[in-house]
């Protein structure tokens, strides 16, 4: 579904990405890991278009993403932000159908409400809280609220950006078994980048890791603990010691 071929890009002196080789099967959820900075989110916003790489290119469903139609290529993902990025002055339920009452996907309003409810209730929260505004919404609630909003268009394929940060250990618990049972139930291809190690054992089926710019290792997530390489055996127990220079 998604195919990188070579790619790099660099911004100024500094080389983010190296030559970066990696596919993406359909229906797989691809779970890419690494340090901070080491360009997991250059990586993703590549594929989006958000930047523009210095060379190599980017398939995705077999065509060169710079030669798709921008509306109809962004109107095939779904995305997770970071930290939410809910819209304050918008109610819950003009959150989650931002995207369904714009552009091509333009639904009228009353329909765009009552998918916004139903994807409320396929993240476990009441339809009462659609009228509410985030500040309102605990943190968990607000995760929620975004991910509600991430398949509000049913996407064939879901980025997820750092999806528990912030959030206590049960939180990201909850939050992990619904992205897992989502993108099965929709059959969705998904991209996730992480420091959790608990996420990447329950929502990936295959995993990445980005180091010096270049995939390091890839293979299934059931095979991470006995790749045999050093550094991902540093990076996924989490030691000091070891190929990944630490900064003191």
């Amino acid at each position: 579904m998604i195919e990188l071929r070579g790619l790099h890009k660099s911004f100024g002196q500094n080389n983010v990405l190296a030559g970066v080789d990696l596919s993406i099967e359909r229906g797989k959820s691809m779970v890419i890991i690494g340090g901070s900075g080491t360009g997991k989110s250059v990586l993703l916003k590549s594929i989006l278009g958000l930047i523009t790489p210095d060379q190599g290119q980017i398939l995705v469903d077999g065509q060169d993403v710079t030669q798709a139609d921008r509306d109809a290529f962004l109107a095939r993902f779904g995305m997770l932000f970071q930290g939410g990025a809910l819209f304050d002055s918008l109610p819950v339920w003009q959150n989650i159908a931002f995207r369904l009452m714009r552009g091509s996907l333009k639904r009228p309003k009353d329909e765009a409400r009552d998918i916004a409810i139903e994807k409320l209730r396929r993240v476990g929260l009441k339809s009462d809280v659609a009228d509410r505004f985030p500040a309102e919404l605990s943190g968990g609630m607000q995760k929620r609220v975004s991910l509600a909003r991430a398949i509000a268009a049913e996407p064939e394929i879901i980025f997820f950006d750092e999806p528990t940060t912030g959030l206590d250990p049960i939180m990201s618990g909850v939050i992990n078994d619904l992205i897992r049972e989502i993108v099965v139930d929709m059959g969705a291809t998904a991209m996730t980048i992480t420091h959790d190690m608990t996420s990447v054992r329950t929502i990936a089926d295959d995993i990445a890791m980005l180091h010096a710019g270049r995939i390091q290792w890839t293979g299934p997530v059931g095979d991470m603990d006995q790749s045999g390489d050093r550094y991902i055996d540093q990076f996924i127990n989490g030691r000091a010691e070891g190929p990944i220079e630490a900064i003191r």
